[in-house]
């Protein structure tokens, strides 16, 4: 089944899927419809973008991830025109780490090595574009070697349970600068906004284990 909000790319899809001779048994455009069909069909594979409705961030590899946990055997190649590193490692842990895909969407273009992608992750293999290890290879070292010193700083004084006012006095700055340098930080940390996690808490764990 096939999961893409792009109408255009998605009936692409469908018609190159079926000239490679796949039955698409589904094909929805958000990620809420992904995780309905996937559960009334069953499919043998899962093709998924990663941005879709209704926040157009991560919704598609959310969706994937949730899938795999309540069916960890089941293929899923997800394709994205960018790497989204949150839930990228999540996806590639999920199960026995066997049947998945992530592709940049780019490789749809080479249409033989999207055929080969698709039959080897329906086979329980792992397919990766390069772009994506090299991205999650680069996460894997110290997160914090991306800030400037004085983030770091403040990150510091932040995991000491100082507000943004106390920072500010301390480092002689405007309250508007430190709600800057944090921002910048969660930025640099790979912490998007997201509804079910505090960001501020997020940024001091992982000074905390670095």
């Amino acid at each position: 089944m096939l999961a893409e909000d792009s109408v255009l790319l998605r009936e692409g899809l469908i018609g190159l899927l079926g000239r490679f001779g796949h039955e698409v048994v589904a094909a929805v455009g958000d990620a809420d419809a992904l995780v309905a069909a996937a559960t009334e069909h069953g499919p043998d594979i899962v093709v998924t973008d990663v941005r879709m409705p209704p926040g157009f961030q991560d919704e598609g590899l959310h969706a994937a991830v949730r899938l795999r946990t309540d069916r960890p055997a089941l293929p899923v190649l997800v394709l994205s025109q960018y790497v989204q590193r949150t839930y990228a490692s999540e996806l590639l842990d999920s199960g026995d780490g066997s049947g998945i895909g992530y592709l940049l969407k780019d490789r749809v273009g080479q249409v033989e090595e999207f055929q080969t992608a698709l039959q080897d992750v329906a086979a329980g293999g792992t397919v990766v574009d390069p772009e994506v290890v090299r991205q999650l290879l680069r996460r894997r070292r110290d997160p914090l070697e991306r800030l400037t010193a004085r983030e770091r700083e403040v990150l510091g004084l932040v995991a000491e349970g100082k507000s943004n006012a106390a920072i500010a006095r301390q480092l002689v700055v405007s309250e508007a600068a430190v709600g800057k340098h944090i921002g910048s930080i969660l930025t640099k940390l790979d912490l998007p906004p997201a509804d079910d996690t505090h960001r501020r808490v997020l940024a001091v764990l992982a000074f905390l284990r670095s």
